[in-house]
């Protein structure tokens, strides 16, 4: 089967005096958020393209097809279907959720406390077949403060334009009108007469907070926020104690917050502290205190408080520390809870608030875990909380735990039905010097038989953007990979935070090509170290990661067997050069505005995928993106598998699949989404036997 050909028709395209061709560009159309919206909006020649892509992909994976079947029924048979999760108490009501044998969503439960009496509030699997729709994405399902009303969010495209409906718990009847074109968050007042949503603009973006009168028409919604600064998008919550309303905006370098007592009937806003470029904060309201969490004159950030009355009196009660990631808190009525990143690892600490004594909580002695802690109650006038943790080869394990007399009790497992001894597998931590002398760390997990002799294959997955710290827990569906002798290392490269702020600013920007050199850094020692070799390695990433395997396999592919990359940002210049794009402006301190500057635009030039593919040989190649993405366009990765076929010279196979019902996340639903990983991992496994 011959591989499709997408037409070109050639643009020359300028900027800061330097001019490129792009023979794809028309397949991106001026009115793609329309097309999110509704995909019988896309150009019928596109549309042919994607669909002849398609049949090329599932043509040249019909070898894998058993294999496909097998590994779904594999990681499947991993999960407990019939799981019910940790029972949560607030105020009257206990509330937990359930998955089952043959459903694809979640259903929610509550019964009174101290009664038997169980009432359904929420059935993901019924409101599935309601909605007539194949994809059915939940934004947010909230319960008002009386327990009468239920308001939840749906996005039934992919495009993450939610529409907000609300009703009675009792009756399921609806008394609002649809609220359409929200971010997904709702909010409800304390007395349960409005909620709080933050709407989208013509660009996708959450500019507007709203407040609706639940019952009356939504023509009548009160505008109580309106972001003016373009980069920045604005989203309400309510603090711990529901003293008051938060609405926070910013991007993701810098951000501002509002707040307004929840005892006022119409918002006075008040400001916190007016935004500065570079400063990240976020606040918490307890025990008469504000609590704020910032990098202000703390690289690494830091935790202070003030008085409600005077928040322009900050005193420290965390310190900053050097390349120590100080994370979020959870606050009870004595206790304060926070976490910690070292070296890509995460720690757990608690602060008695009458002493101001802290230590660290440890629940396990392995080197590589992940803890974890969740609330048992919504009052915070308690010691008891549950406490977890998991490691690359150990399930998640749940205790409850009294914070005054530190004592323990297992609680739950995650259950793995077809069976796992974590015995079997060997779980390392090393370092590797990147091209510029930075340490780079890694985690590593391998099946005991696997032999370190450079024979076995690696799936080398990265990031590195946004300062996303990559995890390091445990995941069922990796063990099809690794038992098959297959070793799954993630590289914690720069652009992420694992090293605090700074390991985040050496990879973005006018740096962004460190995070491109940490992860060929890491192959190589991968190498050098007997793990594997030249031409074993397989490549993992998606989104931003998915911008990673483009800049490395034009890098250095004869590192690679082959690359998977899912909703990959390949076309960077391009969506950076178009500031109507949803994401586009508030990514500027990330990636850099080429538009406006010249040296912004000359180095994102030199590294975007897409631009610098050269004529030379690739790996095999599984790309695979969605119609609806709004994040990261469907015509990136089309543009791009159309170039890479015209301009490389070897015959590996390179696939482009497109969901054509789904978005940045890929397919919904459980089964969906266990279908997309099967395809990855028989891509993968097909590589390593040479079956493709």
């Amino acid at each position: 089967m011959k591989a499709p050909k997408l037409k070109k028709i050639l643009e020359i395209k300028e900027c800061h005096g330097k001019k490129w061709e792009d023979n794809y560009s028309w397949i991106h159309q001026k009115n793609i958020l329309d097309v999110l919206k509704d995909s019988s909006k896309l150009d019928k020649k596109v549309r042919k393209y994607l669909e002849a892509e398609n049949k090329y992909t599932d043509y040249h994976l019909k070898k894998t097809r058993k294999l496909q079947k097998d590994l779904f029924k594999e990681i499947k048979g991993r999960i407990k279907l019939d799981n019910t999760s940790l029972p949560f108490k607030d105020k009257k009501y206990e509330y937990w959720s359930k998955t089952t044998k043959s459903g694809n969503y979640s259903i929610k439960l509550r019964k009174k406390i101290n009664t038997n009496k169980i009432e359904t509030y929420w059935d993901g699997n019924k409101e599935y077949k309601l909605s007539n729709s194949s994809y059915f994405g939940i934004g947010d399902i909230n319960v008002s403060h009386n327990d009468k009303l239920l308001a939840y969010s749906l996005d039934l495209k992919g495009s993450e334009y939610y529409t907000i409906y609300i009703r009675r718990i009792s009756d399921k009847k609806k008394i609002s009108s649809q609220i359409k074109d929200t971010s997904g968050s709702i909010t409800f007042s304390l007395d349960d007469k409005y909620i709080f949503y933050s709407k989208l603009d013509n660009n996708h973006r959450p500019k507007k907070i709203f407040r609706h009168e639940i019952g009356t028409p939504i023509k009548n919604d009160k505008l109580i926020y309106e972001e003016k600064n373009e980069r920045f998008t604005a989203g309400i919550s309510i603090t711990s104690d529901e003293k008051y309303y938060l609405i926070s905006s910013g991007d993701h370098t810098t951000s501002e917050v509002h707040y307004f007592s929840t005892e006022e009937v119409n918002a006075k806003l008040k400001l916190f502290k007016k935004a500065k470029e570079g400063i990240i904060y976020s606040i918490n309201s307890w025990n008469n205190n504000f609590y704020i969490h910032t990098n202000d004159k703390a690289e690494d950030f830091k935790i202070c408080k003030c008085s409600h009355t005077n928040i322009k009196d900050w005193k420290e009660v965390v310190p900053a520390k050097n390349e120590v990631l100080v994370g979020g808190f959870t606050m009870l009525n004595k206790w304060m809870i926070r976490s910690e990143t070292v070296n890509a690892l995460p720690r757990l600490f608690v602060r008695n608030l009458l002493n101001n004594k802290e230590e660290e909580l440890i629940f396990s002695k392995e080197k590589v875990y992940s803890p974890s802690v969740t609330l048992k109650q919504k009052d915070r006038n308690t010691d008891n909380i549950y406490i977890s943790y998991n490691s690359p080869n150990t399930p998640e394990r749940v205790y409850s735990y009294n914070l005054k007399n530190k004592k323990k009790k297992f609680v739950k497992e995650q259950e793995i039905p077809s069976g796992h001894n974590r015995n079997n597998y060997i779980v390392e931590r090393r370092e590797c010097n990147s091209a510029d002398g930075r340490k780079v760390p890694l985690t590593i997990i391998r099946h005991k038989n696997t032999k370190l002799n450079g024979s076995a294959n690696i799936l080398l997955y990265g990031y590195g953007s946004y300062g996303s710290s990559m995890g390091t827990g445990f995941s069922s569906t990796r063990l099809s990979l690794i038992n098959r002798d297959i070793i799954w290392v993630t590289a914690h490269i720069r652009g992420g935070m694992e090293r605090g702020m700074n390991w985040w600013k050496e990879g973005k920007m006018l740096n962004k090509k460190n995070t491109f050199n940490d992860y060929i850094a890491v192959a190589n020692y991968l190498i050098k170290n007997k793990y594997t070799s030249k031409k074993k390695i397989i490549g993992m990433g998606g989104s931003a990661g998915g911008l990673l395997m483009g800049a490395v396999v034009n890098q250095a592919p004869e590192l690679f067997l082959g690359i998977i990359m899912a909703v990959p940002f390949v076309d960077s210049l391009t969506t950076n050069l178009d500031h109507s794009l949803p994401l586009t402006v508030g990514e500027f301190k990330e990636f850099g505005n080429a538009k406006a500057y010249k040296k912004h635009f000359n180095y994102i030039y030199s590294y975007a995928p897409y631009n610098n593919i050269k004529k030379m040989n690739y790996p095999h190649m599984l790309v695979t993106t969605s119609l609806s993405d709004n994040r990261v366009l469907f015509d990136e990765p089309a543009k791009y598998t159309a170039k890479l076929r015209e301009f490389k010279t070897d015959n590996n196979i390179l696939l482009l699949k497109t969901e054509m019902e789904a978005g940045h996340g890929g397919k919904s639903g459980r089964d969906g989404q266990i279908e997309e990983i099967a395809l990855d991992y028989a891509f993968a496994i097909s590589l390593k036997n040479n079956i493709l």
